[in-house]
C-alpha cells in the first residue's frame, strides 16, 4: 500500500534537555526517553480528566514528536508552551513544513501505531515536499482503526467530551499507571480503582445514518456514532444501557453492535457509582 496522507493531524516537534520531563510530567503515556521502534500513546487531560488533546508519541532526531487533530492544534500548541514555564524546551509547531501519513512499511521518520494488541501498520511524519505523493484518500487507515475499534479525537469525538477511560487508554497502553503525578491523573486513577468508567468504545456496523446520530438501546441513548466508514463506525457507549445488543438501533433502523477484540469490558455491566 502507498502511503497514506492523513490530513487532520497536525505534528509538533520538542526538543532540548527537558523535553522528555515536560512531556512526561503532563500528559498520560509512556514518554520515551530515546529511540524506540513503537510509538507511545498519551492523552493530555484537563484537571477534570476530560481529553484535551490525543495522539502519539516518538523519539527520532534527538527529539520527541507528537500527532494531534488538527482540530486541537492551537490549544495544544498553547497549553503546551503554558506549561513549559521554565524549562529548557523547544516546542515547534511544523503544520506549515511537515505532514502526517500512515504507511505499512516504514519511511521517512517512521514508528510502529501500535496500541495494545492492535497493530496499524507505521505512523510516518516527513516534509511537505517529500509527501507530495502520498495517497490522500485515508480511507484504508480509518476502515482499520475502525474495524480494531480505536477511537480518534476529532474524528469521533470532540475535545474536552470523554475521559481516557471512554476511549479504552487504559486497556491500550495510553496511560502509564506507574509514574508520578501528571494533568488529570487523580480522575484517571480513581476510575481504575473504583471502577466507574461509564463508557467503552463499541464497533457498530450495518449503519445507514450519519456521523453523531444516536445509538438507542433500550429506548435511550447510550451514545452517539463517531466517524461512519462503509457503513460502520466505532461509538463510545454506555455498556450499562446495552442489555440486550441484538435490540441496538440507529434512526429506527436495527444495527450491530460487538465489542473490540482487545476489550476488557462486557456489554451490560452495571457501573458503579461514585461513593457507593
Amino acid at each position: 500500500m502507498a502511503n497514506v496522507l492523513r490530513a487532520d493531524r497536525v505534528v509538533f516537534r520538542f526538543s532540548g534537555p527537558d523535553a522528555h520531563r515536560l512531556l512526561n510530567d503532563v500528559v498520560t503515556g509512556r514518554i520515551p526517553d530515546g529511540p524506540i521502534e513503537t510509538a507511545s500513546a498519551w492523552a493530555l487531560l484537563s484537571p477534570q480528566g476530560k481529553i484535551l488533546a490525543e495522539g502519539l508519541a516518538g523519539f527520532a532526531e534527538d527529539a520527541l514528536w507528537l500527532d494531534v487533530h488538527q482540530s486541537v492544534a492551537d490549544d495544544f500548541y498553547k497549553r503546551m508552551r503554558m506549561y513549559r514555564l521554565r524549562a529548557k524546551v523547544e516546542i515547534e509547531d511544523l503544520r506549515d513544513s511537515h505532514r502526517v501519513g500512515f504507511a505499512t512499511e516504514p519511511s521517512a521518520i517512521a514508528h510502529r501505531d501500535r496500541l495494545g494488541p492492535v497493530a496499524l501498520g507505521y505512523r510516518i511524519i516527513a516534509p511537505v515536499e517529500a509527501s507530495t505523493g502520498w495517497a490522500v484518500d485515508d480511507t484504508p487507515y480509518q476502515s482499520a482503526r475502525i474495524a480494531a475499534g480505536i477511537v480518534h479525537q476529532g474524528n469521533d469525538f470532540p475535545a474536552n467530551d470523554a475521559f481516557a477511560h471512554d476511549i479504552g487508554l487504559d486497556i491500550l497502553d495510553g496511560i502509564d499507571f506507574a509514574k508520578g503525578c501528571y494533568v488529570g491523573q487523580e480522575v484517571v486513577s480513581r476510575m481504575k480503582h473504583r471502577g466507574t468508567a461509564r463508557r467503552r468504545p463499541v464497533i457498530v456496523s450495518g449503519i445507514e445514518a450519519s456521523s453523531g446520530s444516536p445509538v438507542i438501546a433500550g429506548g435511550r441513548e447510550a451514545g452517539k456514532l463517531g466517524q461512519v466508514v462503509n457503513g460502520t463506525a466505532v461509538a463510545i457507549l454506555r455498556l450499562d444501557r446495552i442489555t440486550d445488543p441484538k435490540a441496538v438501533t440507529v434512526e429506527g433502523a436495527p444495527v450491530t453492535v460487538t465489542l473490540p477484540s482487545w476489550a476488557a469490558y462486557k456489554f451490560g455491566e452495571a457501573v458503579v457509582e461514585e461513593g457507593e
